[in-house]
C-alpha cells in the first residue's frame, strides 16, 4: 500500500518561507510523477506545482511561478516544495500527490492516484 505523509507546514508572516517535504513509502517511488496541490476553505483543490520521476520537466500554476520550487530526491522517496516570498492568499491545506503513468494532464487532480493526508499553511498579514 503506498502512503505519502507530508509535513513542513505551519504558520509564517507574509514574506516568510517554508519548506514542505512529503515522503513516500510503499512502492517505487521513482517511478511516480509527483504533484503538490491546495485547498483554501471554501475553494476547490487547485494545482501548484508538478516534477517527473527523473526532475527532468516541472511546471508551475502562474500564481506561485517564481516563488515556489519543486524538487524530489528518488534516493530518499521524498519530494519537496520550497516556497517564498509567501502571501496571505497562499493560506491552504497542501497536499502532495502520486500518478503512476503520466498522461501529461499534469495539473488535473483526478490524474494522481495517491494522496497525503494534507499539512497547514497558514500565511499572516
Amino acid at each position: 500500500q503506498v502512503q505519502l505523509v507530508e509535513s513542513g507546514g505551519g504558520l509564517v508572516e507574509a514574506g516568510g518561507s517554508l519548506r514542505l517535504s512529503c515522503v513516500v513509502s510503499g512502492r517505487t517511488f521513482s517511478s511516480f510523477t509527483m504533484g503538490w496541490f491546495r485547498q483554501a476553505p471554501g475553494k476547490e483543490r487547485e494545482f501548484v506545482a508538478f516534477i517527473r520521476w527523473n526532475g527532468g520537466a516541472t511546471a508551475y500554476a502562474d500564481h506561485v511561478k517564481g516563488r515556489f520550487t519543486i524538487s524530489r530526491d528518488n534516493a530518499k522517496s521524498t519530494v519537496y516544495l520550497q516556497m517564498n516570498s509567501l502571501k496571505p492568499e497562499d493560506t491552504a491545506v497542501y497536499y502532495c500527490a502520486a500518478d503512476r503513468s503520466y498522461s501529461g494532464l499534469y495539473y488535473n487532480p483526478q490524474e494522481y492516484d495517491y494522496w497525503g493526508q494534507g499539512t497547514q499553511v497558514t500565511v499572516s498579514s
